[in-house]
C-alpha cells in the first residue's frame, strides 16, 4: 500500500516532509517500480539506483521554476511518481501512455525529451546563459549525469564551457559503476579512484571546511599556505580534474543516504560557482537481484515471482535479427584474423558477449563514444583491418561527421552493422532508428542496403566484410523472419553488388519493399491474389546502388508501382526510386510510398506502430488497392 507516495499532488509536497516520510516514499516507489516490471518490459535498475537522489533534490528545488535535466533519461521514473504522474504509472510504455523518457507534453517538470546520453550539461549550461540575459538569475540549474556517459566528448565540450563561463550550475555525477554494461575506459579508472578514497566520509568533511578556511593570496606565508592547500586537496579531496576545468569539486558522498543527499545539496544549492557534486549509487538498489545482474535488470522482460524468486517470462524462442547478425559476425571473425568488431557501450544489447569472451583482442567497447568509435575503425581500416561497427541507429546518428570525414571520404573499409533500425516499439522517439538509409545514402563511396529476411543479414555481412569500400546494412529490433527459397532456379538469388530479387512475379502492380517488411509483403501479395490482384514482390536488398534494370522495368510496365520501406520517406529507398524515375524521365503518378511520414513517432508495441503506419500486411493490401484504383483513373 502506497500511504504517502499515492497521495501526493505533485513535487512541492516533498519539500515540507520530514525525514522519515522522504524515507517511506522511497520505499514505496522501489514497491511500485517493480509491480511495474511484473507487467511489461522497462528500465528498471537505473530507476532504482536514484530513487533517493531523485527525492532528495525535489525534496529541496522547485524544479517547476528551477532547472532540471536528467541524463539520457531512462532513470526517469521516479521522478514521475513525485510530480504528479502517480495515477497514470501503470500506463507506462504502452500507446497513449507515459513515455518511458522525459516528455515536455507529460508535466512542466520535464524540460527537454532526452534519450541519448551526455548533452545535459551542455542543455544545463545554455538553460542558465538564457535563464540569465532573460532577467531569471534566480533559477536554479541541476544536470544529473551518470558516470556511463561522463566519458562523451560532448560531456568535456561542455565542462570546458562551464569552467569558462562560470555560471553557478550544479552538476551530480551519478556514479554507479555501470554504464548499460559494465563501463570502459580510463574515466571509470579515474572515478574508481576517487571513490576508494579512505577520506571518504567524516575526516574529510572536516579538512574540507578547514582548507576552504585557508587564505589563497598574500603574502609569501599565505602563497605557501594556498600551495600546501592544493597539494592537500589533491591527496584528500580528489576530484583535480575537474578542479582544473573550473568546477568545484564535492565528494564522493553515499547517494541512498537521504539525510547526506540532502546536507550536501543544500550545502552547494545557492553556490555561485560550478559545482560537480560526486554521489555514489549502486544501480538495481533495494531489489536483491537487480543489484546482483544489473546488466540484464536494465530493461528485463516482464518479472514474476514464485517461491523460488523472481523468474522472466519467457520470450519467444525464434531468434531476433540481431542473433542473426551477431552469428555471421562472429564466423567472419573465426574466418578471417582481419574482422574487428566495435561498440559504443551496446555489447549486450547487440548480444556481443561470445565475441567479447572468444577474440577479446579484436572486440572494442568504446563506451558511449559513437564517433570515437567510427574514427577508431577508420584508423584500423587504414591499416589492414576489416571492422564492424556495430551500433544501434540512432545512436550512430551521432557519428555523422566520421562516417563523412574518416570513411566515406577515405573510401575505407568499414562495415556499418545498423541495430535497431525502424521501430524500436516502447522506446519511443528518442531510439526509432528512422533516418538512417536517408543519412548514409548521401555519403559518396557508401553502399547502403537493407536486408529483406534472416537469410539476407547474414549474407549482407559477409559481402561488407569482403566489399573494397564502405558498406552499411540495416535490421530492426525484432524476431527474425526467413523466406522460403524459391522454387525455381535452386533458390534464393545470392547477394550481388547493386542487385535487387523478385520473389514473386505479378501483371496487376509491383512492390519493392526495402527491409525486413518483405514477408509482410509477401503475405499482402497473397491476400491480393485472392481478390483477383496478382502483384510482383520485388526486395531491393540494396537502396545504394539501386538495382536500375529491375526498378526502370517495373516503373515501366506494372500498372503501379508501391515502395515499402519502415524509415522516413523523406531521403529514404523511396526517395531513391522517385529520384532514378526522374532521371529517366519516367512518370511517376503511378508509384507511391509507404514509410515514416514527416514527424516523430510514438512509443507504442512495434506492432501496433506498423499497424497505425499501414506497414503491415493489412495495410500494404489497403495501399496496393488504392493504388490499383488510381492507375485506372490515369488509364494506366
Amino acid at each position: 500500500m502506497n500511504n504517502i507516495l499515492s497521495k501526493l499532488r505533485s513535487a512541492d509536497d516533498l519539500r515540507g516532509m520530514q525525514l522519515d516520510e522522504l524515507k517511506q516514499i522511497a520505499s514505496e516507489i522501489r514497491e511500485v517500480l517493480c509491480n511495474l516490471v511484473s507487467t511489461r518490459t522497462a528500465h528498471f535498475a537505473s530507476n532504482l539506483g536514484v530513487v533517493e537522489l531523485c527525492i532528495a533534490l525535489h525534496s529541496i528545488y522547485d524544479f517547476r521554476h528551477d532547472r532540471l535535466i536528467w541524463d539520457t533519461g531512462h532513470q526517469i521514473y521516479p521522478h514521475k511518481l513525485v510530480t504528479g504522474r502517480y495515477n497514470d504509472f501503470g500506463s507506462m510504455r504502452t500507446k497513449g501512455g507515459l513515455m518511458g523518457f522525459p516528455n515536455p507534453n507529460e508535466s512542466p517538470y520535464d524540460l527537454f525529451m532526452t534519450g541519448h546520453a551526455g548533452s545535459s550539461i551542455s542543455t544545463i549550461l545554455g538553460l542558465k546563459s538564457g535563464d540569465d540575459i532573460n532577467g531569471q538569475a534566480d533559477r536554479r540549474s541541476v544536470a544529473v549525469i551518470g558516470d556511463g556517459a561522463f566519458p562523451s566528448g560532448i560531456v568535456y565540450e561542455a565542462l570546458n564551457n562551464v569552467g569558462g563561463l562560470q555560471k553557478p550550475v550544479l552538476i551530480i555525477l551519478n556514479d554507479n559503476k555501470m554504464s548499460i554494461c559494465p563501463r570502459v575506459g580510463a574515466v571509470g579508472g579515474y572515478l574508481d579512484r576517487l571513490r576508494s578514497n579512505p577520506f571518504y566520509s567524516g575526516l574529510k568533511d572536516e579538512v574540507v571546511k578547514l582548507l576552504n578556511r585557508m587564505p589563497v593570496f598574500g603574502d609569501p606565508a599565505e602563497r605557501f599556505l594556498a600551495q600546501l592547500k592544493e597539494a592537500v586537496k589533491a591527496g584528500l579531496h580528489g576530484g583535480m580534474l575537474f578542479e582544473e576545468l573550473g568546477l568545484r569539486y564535492i565528494g564522493p558522498i553515499d547517494g541512498h543516504d537521504l539525510g547526506v543527499l540532502r546536507k550536501y545539496i543544500r550545502m552547494v544549492e545557492n553556490s555561485d560557482e560550478p559545482v560537480l557534486l560526486h554521489v555514489v549509487t549502486e544501480k538495481g538498489h533495494g531489489y536483491k537481484p537487480a543489484e546482483e545482474d544489473p546488466v540484464f535488470f536494465h530493461t528485463p522482460p516482464r518479472i514474476v515471482n514464485d517461491e523460488d524468486g523472481p523468474l522472466p517470462v519467457a520470450k519467444a524462442s525464434t531468434p531476433a535479427y540481431t542473433n542473426f547478425a551477431r552469428d555471421a559476425i562472429y564466423a567472419c571473425m573465426k574466418e578471417d584474423g582481419r574482422v574487428t568488431v566495435l561498440t559504443a557501450a551496446m555489447c549486450q544489447g547487440t548480444k556481443l558477449e561470445p565475441i567479447r569472451e572468444d577474440y577479446p583482442d579484436r572486440f572494442f567497447d568504446t563506451g558511449i563514444c559513437e564517433g570515437h568509435s567510427v574514427a577508431f575503425a577508420a584508423g584500423q581500416a587504414k591499416a589492414g583491418m576489416r571492422p564492424i561497427v556495430n551500433i544501434y541507429s540512432t545512436f550512430l546518428q551521432r557519428s555523422f561527421d566520421q562516417i563523412f570525414q574518416e570513411v566515406a571520404l577515405q573510401n575505407l573499409p568499414v562495415t556499418f552493422a545498423v541495430d535497431r533500425a525502424g521501430l524500436t516499439g516502447p522506446e519511443g522517439p528518442t531510439h526509432h532508428g528512422m533516418f538512417d538509409l536517408a543519412y548514409m545514402r548521401i555519403f559518396p563511396n557508401m553502399v547502403v542496403m537493407a536486408p529483406g529476411d534472416s537469410h539476407d543479414v547474414s549474407e549482407m555481412i559477409r559481402f561488407a566484410t569482403e566489399y573494397p569500400g564502405p558498406c552499411s546494412l540495416r535490421y530492426p529490433k525484432s524476431t527474425a523472419e526467413t523466406i522460403q527459397a524459391r522454387e525455381i532456379e535452386g533458390g534464393r538469388d545470392p547477394i550481388e553488388l547493386g542487385c535487387a530479387e523478385t520473389l514473386r512475379e505479378g501483371d496487376d502492380g509491383t512492390i519493392i519493399c526495402c527491409g525486413t517488411q518483405l514477408s509482410e509483403c509477401l503475405r499482402a501479395a497473397e491476400r491480393l491474389a485472392a481478390d483477383g490482384l496478382e502483384v510482383a514482390v520485388v526486395n531491393a536488398r540494396f537502396v545504394k546502388p539501386l538495382d536500375r534494370e529491375t526498378i526502370l522495368e517495373a516503373l515501366q510496365t506494372s500498372p503501379f508501382v508501391l515502395t515499402v520501406e519502415e524509415a522516413a520517406l523523406a531521403g529514404g529507398f523511396g526517395a531513391a526510386v522517385l529520384e532514378l524515375a526522374t532521371d529517366e524521365a519516367i512518370s511517376t503518378q503511378h508509384v507511391s510510398r509507404l514509410g515514416v511520414l514527416d514527424r516523430f513517432i510514438e512509443h507504442a508495441e512495434r506492432a501496433e506502430l506498423l499497424a497505425e503506419l499501414g506497414l503491415d500486411a493489412i495495410g500494404i493490401v489497403r495501399a496496393c488497392k488504392t493504388a490499383a484504383q488510381r492507375a485506372e483513373s490515369f488509364g494506366a
